[in-house]
């Protein structure tokens, strides 16, 4: 499971079987303090998230499984819409040499 934000949608014209009627929205993932963390990504909806909603993600078998039917061709799903976030205190990371 991991964060991500969604920053848009796509629009699909034909969708393979399991995949009629789903929304797919493209999300920019996230770690723990809200900083990008690889590249954006077609996410199907679960939940009824929008653009600039904090959501969390499932991927690989668990997205398929997010679905019925179970095991539609998905990577990444979207399985919930974060209210809140709250990161315990650590030291901060040193910098990066530049």
């Amino acid at each position: 499971m991991y964060l991500g934000r969604v920053i848009g949608t796509v629009v699909a014209e034909r969708k393979v079987a399991g995949l009629e009627g789903a929304k797919l929205l493209l999300v920019q993932p996230l770690d723990d303090l809200r900083q990008d963390n690889g590249p954006v990504q077609a996410a199907v909806d679960t939940v009824q998230a929008g653009p600039g909603d904090l959501v969390y993600l499932v991927g690989s078998r668990e997205a398929a499984l997010a679905l019925e039917p179970s095991f539609v061709p998905v990577d990444a799903a979207i399985v919930g819409i974060v209210d809140q976030l709250h990161t315990p205190e650590r030291p901060e990371r040193p910098e990066r040499p530049q």
